[in-house]
């Protein structure tokens, strides 16, 4: 009796162990491909910052229930981001509803560095003529990690530095 349970139980143990390794080279494999796509998007400048959650220097973090986000492309970038957080200057015009750090440009540089831990370090100055403007951004820093989450933080002329968490993904196309 204990050889017929012994015959039937080490098929099914065996059965198991290798479906267990099936799903771990599955996951591995889908890993790396996520992986090399984010490189791809990366070394090409070519993606967009979806942001999840702000997080003001001042006050606690906010989840962003709206579609924000910061395109990167190697002739422009497009911010659609809101700000929380003081400003030291007020707006010229005082009827203005535009808020937030909305802003796009062609003229800025973009210096990309391995990160620390893998991943990259991106900084990006858009170089803004107007110094009278009260929104300016100075320089953002987007920290990538090599499964695609991301931190971007926004240094601005006249307002507190403000943090986003997300991750980036490819520029769809409309």
């Amino acid at each position: 009796m204990k050889t017929l349970v012994k015959l039937l139980l080490t098929p099914a143990i065996i059965f198991c162990v290798l479906s267990i390794a099936a799903a771990q080279t599955t996951k591995q494999q889908k890993q790396a491909a996520k992986e090399a796509t984010i490189k791809k998007m990366v070394d090409s400048v070519h993606y967009v910052f979806k942001a999840n959650y702000a997080l003001p220097m001042r006050g606690g973090q906010k989840t962003l229930t709206s579609d924000y986000d910061f395109i990167v492309k190697k002739d422009t970038i497009t911010a659609y981001l809101p700000y929380f957080g003081r400003a030291y200057t007020a707006p010229n015009d005082i009827y203005t509803n535009e808020g937030g750090i909305k802003f796009k440009t062609a003229d800025f540089s973009y210096d990309n560095k391995p990160g620390k831990k893998g991943g990259w370090e991106i900084t990006i100055k858009p170089k803004d003529s107007n110094i009278s403007n009260w929104r300016s951004v100075q320089q953002m820093y987007l920290s990538i990690s090599t499964n695609g989450y991301a931190t971007l933080r926004v240094i601005s002329s006249n307002r507190d530095p403000i943090s986003f968490d997300g991750y980036i993904e490819s520029i769809k196309s409309k």
